[in-house]
Formats: structure tokens, C-alpha cells, sequence
């Protein structure tokens, strides 16, 4: 391993954290202009042109309050929280293929951190790990609403892991492949999994919805029941992770969805794109389709937020338990059957 691929290599995991951040903290901004388009409002408007400097001062707000801390013991497990929530979120981003290859210099980059075998499972590993997170954070935070907001947010989590998890493996029954490359290079052209997995794909976006907290899933974190759920005591920056963690976690669920189902790079016409314009124009716009599919699934998340009202908690885990699970295997039944008949 030579030290141009170590510094090649670091450079472009340094880009993707730093876009990752760049895109959490500008899903903050298109959250309240998306709220505001569907209320018939302006939304923030002051901060820059049309208000896009104030995901910056929200950021400067949050360095620069006060931090207050809960008498407890567990201080230390009161900064590990928020800190573990905020590392799993950014290290998704590892392994998810941005795109195919770039010449550079005579050099081949290839637009992936790490290409590795099981990429689907270090997702999933990685992703079980930020529960640890919300679930110190509450516990140490000595709230009894901070601690029921973090019960109620693992337990949602590890039940929809379950219905997520066997929604793959009728995926995986198709593609033959747990990693994510080879999964994007068998969906060239307009072959995309959706097409072939609708139902994988609905139960794995519905699942998505609840791993992130999102409406109408949120009840972790509910205002009218349990005021600001498991971060009701952090403050400042601590408080700023959490959040930021749930927009990386949506951006990152919003890429993985467009990897899987949706040809990820892949896009129409990117075979006569490779001949007739080269690697790096045609793969540019690899990259550049990718990012269009991803801000979509964002939008969706957004607008699914403003339209459908929250579930009660035995609503959401019926549904988790009762419907999605017994769907999933259902689903790998039937795709069993029609890999059996059309072999």
C-alpha cells in the first residue's frame, strides 16, 4: 500500500465527513422552507439571500450558549451520548459507493472510502451501535422523561431493525451480493431493484423512517408527551450532535435507498456517456445523479413529516411486529419461488 493511496484515500473520507456535515446542516435550512411551502409561508429569510446563512447562525447559537448539566454521576456517559450518536452517523458514509472511478493525474480514484464484501452488514452493525447512543444519553441525563424517550427510542429501533434487516434479504436472494459496489454495478442502465423489490423497497423505507425518528415515527422524542425526549437536558453543542446526527442519519438512509433501489450512480445513457465523453464526464454525472436521487428521498422525508400526523407507540410497534415482519417474510417466500421458477 503505497503512501499516495493512504493520502488519496484520507482526503476523500475527510470530503465525504465534511459533506456529510454540509448536507445535515443545510437539511436544517430546507426543513423549515419545505414546512414553509407547505403552510403557505416564506421561512427563513433574513440570514443571506433567501436564508441560507442561517443554518451558520444556528450553528453560532449553539457554540455559543451556556451548557448546563443535570446533577449526576454519570457525567462522563452524559458526554459519550451525543458523541457516539454523532461518530455512527458519520461512519455509514464509509462504504457507500458515490460513484464509479475518476483519472486524476494518472491516477485511478475510486469515489468510495472502502470497498468491502459485507458492506450491507457494517451498515446494519453500525447502525445498532447509535442506539447505544440515544440510550445513554438518556439514561445519564438522570430525567425520568429523558429516560422513557430513550426506551421508547431503542425499542423502536431494534424492532424495526428486525423488519429492515429481513427486507434485504430478499434483495440480497436477487443481487447474490452483500456489497454495496456490485449491488450499484448490477443496476446499470434502468435496471433498478425497485422494480424487481417493490415490497423490499416500501418495508425498507417505512423502516428508514423509524431508525431516523422521523415523523410520523418521532416518538422518542415527542414535544407534547415527553418535551424534548431523550435530549430534554443537553444544551449547546451536545444537544446541536443529536440533532445533527438525525439529518446525517437521513441523508445517509436517503443515499443507502438510492444505492439499493434506485441504480445509485447508475442513470440512463451512462454506457454512451463512458464512450463518447470519457470516465470523468460521464461519471461527474454519476455523481451529480446520485445527489438528485438522494435530495428526493430528503424532500420525501420532509414532506412525509408535514403531512402525516405522529403514530400512538402501540400503533407504531403493531405495525413493526404485526405487519412489516410478517410482509417481509412473506416477501422472501415469493422471491424464493420466482428465483426457483425462472432459473
Amino acid at each position: 500500500m503505497d503512501s499516495a493511496f493512504i493520502i488519496e484515500k484520507s482526503i476523500f473520507i475527510v470530503v465525504i465527513f465534511a459533506f456529510t456535515m454540509l448536507m445535515a446542516m443545510y437539511s436544517t435550512w430546507a426543513e423549515r422552507k419545505v414546512a414553509a411551502f407547505l403552510q403557505d409561508r416564506v421561512g427563513p429569510n433574513r440570514a443571506g439571500w433567501g436564508g441560507l446563512l442561517q443554518p451558520l447562525a444556528d450553528g453560532m447559537k449553539l457554540f455559543a450558549k451556556e451548557e448546563f448539566e443535570p446533577n449526576t454521576k454519570n457525567r462522563f456517559l452524559f458526554f459519550v451520548g451525543p458523541a457516539i450518536a454523532m461518530s455512527t452517523a458519520l461512519m455509514t458514509s464509509a462504504v457507500i459507493p458515490w460513484g464509479d472511478k475518476l483519472e486524476i493525474f494518472g491516477r485511478t480514484v475510486i469515489l468510495q472510502a472502502t470497498d468491502i464484501d459485507v458492506s450491507l452488514l457494517y451498515i446494519f452493525g453500525v447502525v445498532s451501535v447509535g442506539v447505544y447512543g440515544i440510550m445513554i444519553g438518556g439514561w445519564a441525563s438522570n430525567n425520568k422523561f429523558s429516560l422513557m424517550g430513550a426506551v421508547r427510542a431503542a425499542s423502536q429501533m431494534v424492532s424495526y431493525e428486525v423488519a429492515m434487516g429481513l427486507s434485504m434479504i430478499a434483495l440480497l436472494m436477487m443481487t447474490g451480493t452483500l456489497s454495496l459496489k456490485e449491488i450499484s454495478v448490477q443496476q446499470h442502465g434502468m435496471s433498478w431493484n425497485v422494480f424487481y423489490q417493490p415490497l423490499s423497497f416500501l418495508i425498507f423505507l417505512i423502516c428508514a423512517f423509524a431508525e431516523t425518528n422521523r415523523t410520523p415515527f418521532d416518538l422518542a422524542e415527542c414535544e407534547s408527551e415527553l418535551i424534548g425526549g431523550y435530549h430534554t437536558e443537553y444544551s449547546s453543542m451536545k444537544m446541536g450532535f443529536y440533532l445533527f446526527a438525525e439529518y446525517a442519519n437521513m441523508f445517509i438512509s436517503s443515499t443507502i435507498i438510492a444505492v439499493l433501489f434506485f441504480g445509485g450512480y447508475n442513470y440512463p445513457g451512462m454506457s454512451w456517456a463512458l464512450e463518447n465523453w470519457g470516465v470523468n464526464i460521464a461519471n461527474v454525472i454519476g455523481i451529480g445523479a446520485l445527489f438528485i436521487k438522494l435530495c428526493f428521498f430528503i424532500f420525501f422525508f420532509m414532506w412525509i413529516r408535514w403531512t402525516i400526523p405522529r403514530f400512538r407507540y402501540d400503533q407504531l410497534m403493531n405495525l413493526g411486529w404485526k405487519i412489516l415482519i410478517p410482509l417481509s417474510i412473506v416477501n422472501i417466500i415469493i422471491t424464493g419461488i420466482c428465483i426457483l421458477a425462472f432459473k
